[in-house]
């Protein structure tokens, strides 16, 4: 074994265990079998790192083993082998571990119809999490467009299934992921392990093409206080004993203590692994600077930008053109270079020697040694690296209805709805339903419509309430056009219910029937009346000259009519005037009086002071 030889199996070791004390976690999910009672429990199982794991939801489904092609590594010949049957559960395919990629199992079962896949292990050891292919063109092609969910069984638990199938026996499973990812409180805490990279194969492909789709989802996250983001680079050191080799000298910054490997994997040509170091090192510094001016939400923006700016396809992965990122993006050039130091000095930097840190596992967090990695409340997520999965994984962080409204879009529905309307209340005719699909699976709620609420449980019985309710379908009352008429039972007076017009009878959602007046003599029985039933309504009628008083069903006659409404007239005149008269000459009388009051308290006011004075004069010759 040659020198290079063993400095790259001692740099591979440094960076799957940088630290004796990590650990690898494999993240699982609850297995519950129902049925039958022989294996009645709940089972781990290790969710693959491929697919769309349900995140915040569950699964009920019945496990199937293949008789034919029990490896699932070729095509299976009926496209419709796993398929599932009308008003059948979901089939769970289990599969035997070997001979071909844990994801062209999955593949091949998905594209027979298996709603999940079950792989069995083939030895007995811990779980392991099952990792798409490496560097595999061919493979890529299938695993991005796996969908279904996948999990690796013990040998154990495997040999019951199989037994009990062998037997002819249905095992129903639930598969429960709502416990994958914690959801302790309103803001979800993930961080997202990546490179600059873009050279890698496949892998850092698909990177590319998520950061450049969820860009947009992350930022709406970031700038509503709903998430914290942290994104964080993998770098490794060179041995102390090849710090001065060539290889660590191209690979590595700051003598050896932050490393990368070669972009094309040929120290002879193109970039070295010190280049994507330094990159990383600035995109670190990038989202400290942005975090700092509190707009953390600038790192996807740059990133992106650094993409499709300066690739290393076209020899434009450099400073000076992500310096100019930094520019358009008005993010502060000289900040970003006082954070990055000197990648030349023989001296830890902050920034990196951080990241070292962070790759070490801690708590319920395993060591990050798989590119790209992303962890959502202190656990790895397992799946595919694609908005929609993502997105849902981070929105079963959340505590259940305290979910932002991007975690309800229509990028989010599981399409549960498209089956039997969910199980949920519908009414076809008007178009409306209380199923609703988010990520957490399919809900039964009753809907608001244009404004007017419905109300009920949202499976059997949903009934619009409030004003306006009467434009939506008639509020699912009864109604009937006749004649040019419209008849309905219901009524914006009233916020819920239906009751059937004057002039029907029913229970005013199904049916009103008309009552007939006349058969059922509640009107238009006087001797004289002649009554003929209608629509919702009678008409009636008197003989020779007589007058139909509706309020009085009664006749009364034209002439004695119109005699006793004129005398009524008179009547009334006369005895307004006479009124008017008496009140006028109670006025002038009380007028009159007041007036002559007024006068002779005038004259007596001008006499009484003169008597006063003669009493006065009188009494005092008297006593002289």
């Amino acid at each position: 074994m040659d020198a290079w030889s063993t400095l790259s199996i001692l740099l591979l070791l440094l960076l799957v265990a940088p630290d004796v004390h990590g650990k690898f976690l494999v993240e699982k999910n609850s297995l519950s079998v129902t049925s039958p009672d022989s294996l009645k429990g709940t089972y781990d199982s290790a969710i693959g790192n491929f697919g769309v794991p349900q995140y915040g939801g569950t699964m009920v489904g019945t496990v199937t083993y293949p008789k034919d092609s029990r490896m699932a590594c070729k095509p299976y010949s009926d496209s419709d082998t796993f398929r599932r049957k009308s008003g059948g559960l979901p089939n769970v395919v289990l599969v035997d571990r070997g001979d071909c990629y844990f994801a062209l199992k999955v593949w091949n079962a998905q594209n027979a119809g298996a709603a999940a896949v079950l792989v069995a292990d083939d030895r007995t050891e811990p779980l392991i999490t099952m990792d798409s292919p490496e560097e595999d063109s061919a493979a890529s092609e299938y695993v991005e467009n796996i969908t279904i969910p996948s999990a690796l069984i013990e040998k154990s638990f495997a040999d019951k299934l199989k037994r009990a199938l062998s037997d002819n026996e249905m095992v129903n499973i639930n598969l429960d992921w709502r416990e994958s990812l914690p959801h302790p409180d309103d803001r979800v805490e993930y961080e997202f392990w990546t490179n600059s990279n873009d050279e890698c194969g496949p892998k850092c492909d698909a990177q590319k093409e998520f950061v450049k789709n969820y860009k947009g989802a992350a930022q709406i996250l970031e700038r509503g206080g709903y998430t914290l983001f942290t994104p964080h680079y993998i770098t490794w050191y060179c041995p102390q004993a090849f710090i001065l080799s060539k290889q660590c000298k191209s690979q590595c910054i700051n003598h050896g203590r932050y490393c990368a490997p070669d972009p094309e994997q040929d120290f002879n040509r193109g970039y070295d692994g010190k280049d994507v170091v330094v990159e990383n090192l600035r995109q670190l510094c990038v989202f400290k600077v942005a975090t700092e001016e509190r707009k953390p939400w600038v790192w996807w923006d740059y990133v992106t930008d650094f993409q499709i700016r300066c690739p290393m396809k076209e020899m434009k992965y450099n400073e000076a053109c992500a310096e100019d990122v930094l520019k358009a993006l008005d993010i502060p050039v000289h900040k970003v270079r006082d954070c990055m130091g000197n990648p030349n000095d023989d001296k830890d930097n902050a920034v990196l020697k951080s990241e070292q840190d962070a790759q070490v596992g801690h708590g319920s967090r395993g060591d990050v040694t798989i590119l790209p990695t992303l962890i959502v409340n202190n656990r790895q997520y397992r799946g595919k690296l694609d908005k929609a999965a993502v997105l849902k994984a981070i929105c079963s962080g959340f505590q259940e209805t305290t979910e932002p409204a991007v975690c309800l879009s229509e990028d989010m529905q599981t399409n549960e709805c498209l089956t039997n309307n969910g199980g949920c209340w519908q009414d076809k005719s008007a178009n409306v339903t209380a199923c609703k699909d988010t990520f957490r699976g399919r809900v039964c709620e009753c809907p608001i419509v244009q404004g007017v609420q419905y109300s009920g449980d949202g499976y059997s019985h949903c009934e619009a309430l409030g004003p306006g309710r009467c434009k939506l379908n008639n509020g699912g009352c009864w109604q009937h056009t006749r004649n040019g008429v419209t008849h309905t039972a219901c009524s914006d007076r009233q916020l819920k219910g239906c009751q059937c017009p004057s002039g029907f009878k029913g229970d005013g959602f199904n049916t009103c029937e008309d009552i007939d007046e006349c058969r059922e003599r509640v009107a238009c029985q006087c001797p004289d009346c002649t009554c003929k039933n209608t629509y919702g309504s009678y008409d009636c009628s008197c003989s020779g000259d007589l007058l139909y008083m509706r309020e009085h069903d009664t006749c009364i006659s034209k002439k004695g009519s119109t005699a006793k409404v004129g005398w009524v007239v008179i009547f009334t005149v006369l005895g307004g005037l006479s009124a008017a008269a008496i009140a006028g000459y109670v006025v002038y009388k009380y007028r009159l009086r007041s007036y002559m009051d007024s006068e002779i308290r005038a004259i007596m006011a001008q006499y009484m002071p003169l008597d006063s004075q003669n009493d006065v004069h009188h009494h005092l010759q008297e006593d002289a």
